[in-house]
């Protein structure tokens, strides 16, 4: 030692049993592939002590050592298996089933829509020469106007050098049509008709210019028409304002008769085309139920929404619609005969559905199938049922659970060896030993 002291170095354990400890977590790993859910610590302690740890019932009533005397499904090529589960194991967990029919299918498309102004009964009013706004007829936003009502009076020293013009174009046109001179008398027809082209190209009434063949005087302002019949929704014109050429006056809509603009997921809209009905109704009102036909499907996808416009026509009695409003559209869809099941009977798992069948003597198969369309509480079968078979409809969940616990058990009862020695795992006899 030579008088000094030296500290122990720690005690390092071999490589042997930490490979040895690894071997054995894979291995009772390995054992619980088949359940659903991975393994805790504290249940792989249990199955690896002497004595099977007590386990309480499970939730419908079934013990884990009942559920392994369950015998596990025969599995049948192509289209699934089965699984014999007694009768009164089915009365208690509420098992029922629903023939599977062909009848006629009908796809409902349910979706919100916005009231809009028919784009086709839109007006502005403007004037197309300059001039000052003298007299306003309509003064207020919302009033209800019909077609050829005078909305305002113009003043314009050009329409007052037109009206002057044109007066004498008519008396030159009553003296010398009648000239001996075709040249005369076709000068002063042309003078004529050119004065009142000019009146119809600034929108003056035919019956002003009557009016003004029949008195010979001078008007000094003219009115302007409302081009169709509807409501005022906009009003720019003011008394005595200074109003340019193509300055908008007003705007007014004809409101019997509107759009309705839906947004359409575009997984639906192959079910739907130009021509078909829906339903129209509002919240404020659902006694008010109003048909309105799809008369066209915009050709651009939201790319937030993933939605396409369909456009709705449809009458609008007593202005009971109005735009900007929200409305609830309902579109029936007849898809024809179908081969169908109720939506309870399919069970969702992952990238299948699976359906269960029933079996004579007390058996079920389950069957993976093809769906196709689905419509509220029915569902198409493409491929994997007959009709005339009977499915099961309510309990499914509770069957699939006992067919997998049952087989997570069986493959945890293969785990033990004969008289209750665990055979040492494969690979672990060329394993190094411990150290002593």
């Amino acid at each position: 030692m030579n008088g000094r002291f030296r500290p122990r170095r720690p005690r390092r354990e071999t490589p042997g049993l930490q490979l040895a400890g690894l071997a054995i977590a894979l291995v009772m790993l390995a054992g619980c592939e088949d359940r659903d859910e991975a393994m805790t610590p504290a249940e792989m302690a249990t199955m690896g002590s002497a004595g099977p740890a007590t386990e309480p019932a499970s939730g419908d009533g079934m013990t884990p050592e009942e559920m392994a005397q369950m015998p596990a499904p025969t599995p049948v090529a192509g289209t699934g298996g089965e699984l014999d589960v007694a009768p009164e194991r089915l009365q208690s967990i509420g098992v029922r089933y629903e023939r599977v029919t062909r009848r006629s299918l009908d796809r409902e498309i349910r979706t919100v829509g916005r009231v809009a102004i028919d784009e086709t009964r839109l007006a502005r009013v403007n004037v197309k020469i300059e001039g000052w706004i003298d007299q306003l007829y309509v003064n207020s936003t919302g009033q209800v106007v019909t077609r050829g009502q005078p909305l305002l009076t113009l003043y314009s020293p050009e329409l007052v050098a037109t009206q002057e013009e044109y007066l004498l174009a008519l008396r030159s046109a009553r003296t010398l049509g009648t000239s001996e001179f075709p040249e005369v008398a076709e000068g002063a027809k042309s003078m004529l008709e050119a004065a009142r082209r000019r009146f119809q190209l600034w929108d003056i009434a035919d019956s002003h210019v009557r009016a003004l063949e029949q008195s010979g005087k001078i008007q000094r302002t003219l009115p302007i028409h409302t081009p169709l019949s509807g409501t005022v929704i906009e009003k720019m014109a003011v008394a005595g304002m200074k109003v340019m050429p193509g300055e908008d006056l007003y705007v007014i809509a004809d409101l019997s008769h509107v759009w309705v603009l839906a947004d359409v997921y575009e997984y639906e809209l192959p079910y739907i085309q130009v021509g078909q009905s829906a339903l129209i109704t509002s919240s404020y009102d659902p006694a008010a139920r109003l048909t309105g036909r799809l008369s066209f499907i915009y050709p651009t996808i939201d790319r937030e929404t993933r939605t396409a416009t369909a456009r709705f026509e449809l009458d609008n009695p007593e202005g009971r619609l109005k735009p900007e409003m929200f409305v609830n559209v309902s579109l029936a869809v007849p898809l024809g005969d179908r081969l169908i099941v109720p939506k309870d009977a399919v069970l969702e798992s992952g990238q299948r559905q699976i359906i269960f069948v029933r079996r004579s003597g007390g058996k079920l198969a389950w069957r993976q199938v093809r769906i196709g369309a689905r419509a509220g509480d029915w569902v198409e079968i493409v491929e994997g049922l007959s009709e005339g078979e009977e499915v099961v409809t309510s309990a499914n969940f509770l069957i699939d659970s006992e067919s997998q616990v049952k087989g997570a058990m069986a493959g945890m009862a293969g785990m033990d060896a004969p008289g209750g020695a665990d055979p040492e795992p494969s690979g672990m006899q060329n394993m190094p030993k411990p150290d002593p």
